[in-house]
């Protein structure tokens, strides 16, 4: 199976099923002497696990990262930095009557159409347990970047119908209430919907935004490799998200070149912009304003409501999803969206180490 390593310079490999014994990665290409301890990983690990049991599934794992190569003395060594985190609280029997059974919106149909086999046991690498190998690498590459003063934070701008207005944003309530949204009384109408759609044994989507802050000016490459397009690569790349937008993002073909455009002036000597609707790229690269970022989440496919579905012997059926699962996957992807927004600039920044010949000359 391929399609699970990412990154060209700062690169990752994960392994694992959700019902395994075991989830890791393999870290390669970080550089050697940045400190960094198990405690760093773990405080984002336990960002993703489930928090308030009204809004998560109720499948509770340690996840605890065993460290097996790559450090010494608290720092990294510039070898391969291999992480595993082991499955321990699996209860696979709840996945026996679906062993036969194609889910729908799951990745059931499409996994037997390629590989003639499937673990049906929570979903195997399609799971949403997969995320943990990336949250891990992901803390890493952010510890990465904050030694370079690169900070990113992404938080739920939106669940269902629950949207927070520009003007209600407080990042300092984001990490403070179950569903990370930066408004206490938006967190409080979202835990009451969420309610409502689990006592109708339904799920609900949402949106994550993101903010990376710090970036200095020409990270990116032009044409295919393009910090927005490398960041779309990156993010579409977790499970259930189904859209994507930089900036103004779709806002941006309803409005007037007159009305998009930034315009730049003179800050103390630095170059500025008076609005924001790029999203802090042009032309593929950073400009050294704010990255802002949106992944849109579908709803939580398991659901308990009897829907109707197919068999491998494409009979019709009725299906009604029994075990463990989250009735809205918007809070825990939170962190997972920080990952890889970290992972994916985290590596631009090395690739772009050879873009500048004075770069070069004052490296060697």
């Amino acid at each position: 199976m391929s399609g699970s390593i990412f990154g060209k310079m700062f690169r990752i490999s994960t392994f694992g099923e959700s019902h395994g014994n075991a989830l890791g990665v393999v870290v390669d290409g970080c550089p050697s002497n940045l400190s960094l301890s198990s405690e760093d990983i773990m405080q984002q690990m336990d960002r993703r696990k489930p928090g308030n049991a009204s809004v998560a599934t109720s499948r509770k794992e340690a996840d605890r990262v065993e460290i097996l190569s790559g450090m010494f003395e608290g720092k990294t060594t510039g070898a391969p930095i291999a992480l595993v985190i082991k499955n321990t609280n699996q209860k696979s029997h709840d996945y026996s009557k679906i062993q036969n059974v194609y889910r729908p919106s799951h990745a059931d149909y499409t996994f037997d159409m390629k590989y003639g086999i499937r673990d049906y046991r929570g979903g195997g690498r399609s799971s949403g347990r997969e995320t943990v190998a990336r949250v891990a690498a992901g803390a890493i590459a952010k510890k990465f970047l904050k030694d370079l003063g690169i900070e990113v934070m992404a938080y739920t701008r939106s669940i269902g119908p629950i949207y927070v207005e520009d003007h209600e944003i407080d990042l300092s309530a984001a990490y403070h209430n179950p569903v990370n949204i930066p408004n206490n009384q938006k967190a409080s109408d979202a835990l009451d919907y969420i309610r409502l759609i689990k006592e109708n044994q339904d799920s609900v989507g949402g949106t994550v935004e993101c903010l990376v802050t710090g970036l200095k000016a020409g990270i990116g490459e032009t044409v295919f490799d393009k910090l927005d397009a490398s960041l779309a690569y990156a993010i579409m790349s977790i499970g259930g998200v189904k859209a994507f937008e930089v900036g103004a993002g779709i806002k941006a073909s309803t409005m007037l070149g007159s009305q998009y455009n930034d315009a730049f002036y003179n800050d103390n000597g630095k170059a500025a912009k008076r609005t924001n609707h790029s999203g802090g790229i042009l032309g593929g690269m950073s400009d050294g304003t704010d990255i802002l970022l949106k992944a849109h989440f579908k709803p939580t496919p398991s659901i308990s409501q009897v829907q109707h579905t197919i068999d491998k012997n494409l009979n019709d059926i009725t299906i009604e999803i029994k075990g463990r699962h989250d009735p809205v996957i918007v809070p825990r992807a939170v962190v997972v969206v920080e990952s890889m927004a970290a992972l994916t600039i985290a590596d631009l920044l090395l690739c772009n180490l050879g873009a500048n010949m004075d770069t070069i000359r004052s490296m060697y």
